[in-house]
């Protein structure tokens, strides 16, 4: 039942609701990016080569893919707290099971389980957040919760690197997964009611205007942010999954030294993340295409001189520099869609954008596999360029509001101004 009626009452709702999902999202790529710190061990235990190791990888993303909309439904049908407590154990659970496996069938089918389990969360996390703020500071909290994903991105290999030198990759899988379960426990026992509407100040929508998720489904400016995610998208999956086998296989570096040029460039993504947020609000109200567009394509360029360089700490730096630049462009291509969507059908609309950026999830291991080990990583390096360059140009052609229903639902520059 929804109590917080007073601005302390709202105040507290906010924070810890924000605390918890950002937690949870630190965990959820913590267990997601184990799989990149553990393939060249895994690969050499169960007989992998680099191809295997990658549909292993995508075997999570076509699940995790095929989830994100039945995941969102399921957020509006029956609420964010169980779907986010049910999501946060299972995966918890397939996180275990990896460390069980014994050949690539088993693999791809754990990780297609814990692809599904995962799936259920990030639906009801945004339901979860609309329910739970108001719209004046969505967008902020919104930039933080995401900026948590580089966070566990970036701590990922500083703890399951040293996880496989100490004790084995998997009971590296085993240990790593007490802490979801733990988060689980803290989330059923923490997370608040959701605010009354008229407390959030959402407008409230004629039930047969937007009850029914057929209407996301068939909006085509939704499609549309779903494809400029799958572009966007194939960085951070081509990046998370293939740089700590190739600073491990190609430049010689330790797995320990690995895991830490790994995560440093993550670690400047979750700041670019908070930063770019701020940004779009202060100085691009209303004009998130010119914001958009130039950091895109600067990204790609960063990416050309990236593969051309010979230094090990140069490629760790243009890295950083990259993926500083994709945070830096993530809250106007989520946060849009996020603030447009009203807040009983935001689970589906936001399980379908996040469905295109899971298409990446599926394509990038595999294609950089194919490509690294068939033609050298600069080549597999050189796609990710090409896919920013995309993304860059999906942005340009993109509208800037939504149209649900019979009344337009616009894109609220204003409130990312007044959230800061």
């Amino acid at each position: 039942m929804s109590t917080a009626t007073s601005p302390a009452d709202v105040r507290r709702t906010s924070t810890v609701t924000i605390m918890l999902l950002a937690g949870v999202y630190i965990i959820d790529y913590i267990d997601r990016v184990a799989i990149a710190v553990a393939l060249p061990f895994l690969g050499v235990d169960l007989g992998l080569d680099k191809t295997q190791q990658g549909l292993a990888v995508s075997a999570f993303a076509i699940a995790y893919m095929l989830a994100q909309l039945p995941g969102g439904v399921l957020a509006d049908r029956f609420g964010s707290r169980p779907l986010l407590i049910i999501s946060l154990l299972a995966w918890s659970v397939f996180t275990a099971a990896t460390g069980l496996v014994e050949g690539l069938v088993s693999l791809i089918i754990v990780r297609a389980l814990f692809g599904v389990a995962q799936a259920l969360f990030p639906g009801a996390s945004f339901k979860a957040l609309a329910e739970r703020t108001t719209p004046a500071a969505r967008n902020r909290s919104a930039g933080f919760m995401l900026s948590a994903n580089a966070v566990g991105a970036g701590i990922g290999p500083l703890v399951m690197a040293p996880l496989i030198v100490w004790v084995g990759w998997r009971h590296g899988f085993w240990i790593i997964a007490l802490g979801g379960a733990i988060l689980g426990v803290l989330m059923w026992r923490f997370l608040p009611s959701p605010l009354r509407r008229e407390v959030s100040n959402d407008a409230a929508t004629p039930e047969s205007e937007v009850s029914s998720w057929q209407l996301v489904v068939r909006n085509s400016v939704v499609w549309r942010y779903a494809l400029l995610f799958c572009c966007f998208n194939m960085l951070t999956y081509g990046m998370i999954t293939w740089v700590p086998s190739y600073l491990y296989e190609v430049r010689g570096l330790s797995l320990v030294a690995a895991g830490v040029s790994s995560a440093v460039p993550l670690l400047v993504t979750a700041v670019s993340t908070i930063l770019g947020g701020w940004l779009m609000s202060r100085y691009f109200d209303g004009r998130a295409k010119l914001f958009i567009v130039p950091v895109l394509l600067i990204a790609s360029i960063i990416l050309v001189l990236m593969l051309r360089t010979s230094s090990t700490t140069t490629f760790t730096i243009l890295q950083a520099c990259a993926m500083g630049c994709s945070g830096l462009a993530l809250m106007g291509i989520i946060g849009m869609p996020l603030r447009a969507l009203p807040r009983e059908c935001i689970g589906s609309g936001m399980g379908i954008v996040n469905t295109g950026g899971q298409v990446a999830g599926v394509l990038a291991p595999v294609i950089m596999g194919w490509l690294a080990q068939d033609f050298g990583y600069t080549v597999a390096f050189g796609f990710l360029a090409a896919t920013t360059a995309a993304a860059a140009m999906v942005a340009l052609l993109t509208p800037s509001s939504l149209n649900i229903g019979p009344r337009p639902i616009p894109v609220s520059e204003t409130d990312i101004k007044s959230s800061h």
